[in-house]
């Protein structure tokens, strides 16, 4: 297992998988600009290391993320980081999403949100633009803006309507109240819901499965196809699959995805 550890998050790789851990437990992992940075830095990282092909992003001790920390000062509000774009065309065609605490959905690889305690604010935030979220039993939920005499920042006005519908999500922004885990489950804001002690090890097996039987190019299309969708039409979303199709038809993973099913042994994909 590889790790690298900064200042405020701590990245591991194992097999295929890497796992992004915010890490200032004492804090509950409270975000800061440092932290934010971090995160940016290895996220970008892994999208260029082939060896990962799929990132768990989780809280250290028993939070996910509580937010902003408000008892020092941070820019998290402040403007954009410089925007890097990354220069693929299938970034390119994201790069409306390429802003702070936007850019999840440019990242080419699965990220899945392990949310192991409080997730409130810019911590939602992030943990909605992943592409998906497993939760612990113990998890606690809350937009948290109204109660600090902000507003829906980071995007939430926009993907939080999208999971759970614009009445709940109205419910949930303007009222900012805290729901645990299981309601969380019922409106769609997440996806599955495991006892404390086996959320990580059922993510990382999740995660494991998928990095090692699912193409690496075909996860990185169809993450793009899932969020251009977003704002496409029907038929521009369509004329995109038309023409990721016959890319792909083209593709080594291709030729190894009928491969191995024919000769009935795991693949062997490249992502090319």
């Amino acid at each position: 297992m590889q790790a690298q550890k900064y200042s405020e998050v701590e990245f591991t790789v194992s097999g295929h998988v890497g796992v992004v851990t915010l890490n200032r437990p004492e804090r509950l992992n409270a975000w800061t600009s440092q932290m934010g940075a971090e995160v940016h830095q290895i996220m970008h990282g892994a999208a260029d290391d082939e060896q990962v092909r799929v990132i768990v992003l989780t809280g250290a001790g028993r939070g996910f993320c509580a937010g902003v920390d408000m008892s020092r000062p941070t820019n998290a509000f402040k403007g954009d980081q410089p925007r890097t774009f990354r220069d693929t065309p299938d970034a390119i065609e994201l790069r409306a999403f390429q802003r702070k605490n936007t850019y999840f959905p440019t990242i080419p690889k699965p990220i899945i949100a392990a949310i192991n305690g409080p997730c409130a604010g810019i911590g939602l935030s992030m943990a909605l633009f992943c592409d998906m979220r497993f939760a612990s039993e113990s998890s606690v939920f809350t937009t948290a803006f109204a109660r600090r005499g902000l507003i829906a920042e980071h995007g939430m006005s926009w993907t939080l309507p999208r999971l759970v519908g614009h009445s709940a999500a109205t419910d949930l922004i303007l009222s900012a109240r805290k729901i645990a885990a299981a309601e969380a489950l019922k409106l769609g804001m997440v996806d599955r819901v495991y006892n404390p002690d086996e959320l990580m090890s059922a993510t990382l097996e999740y995660a494991k499965e998928m990095s090692e039987f699912c193409s690496p190019r075909s996860l990185a299309v169809m993450k793009k196809q899932l969020w251009l969708s977003q704002t496409q039409s029907f038929t521009e979303s369509m004329d995109l699959a038309d023409h990721e199709m016959d890319l792909s038809l083209k593709s080594e993973d291709h030729k190894e995805g009928v491969r191995h099913f024919l000769e009935k042994r795991p693949p062997s994909f490249t992502g090319r």
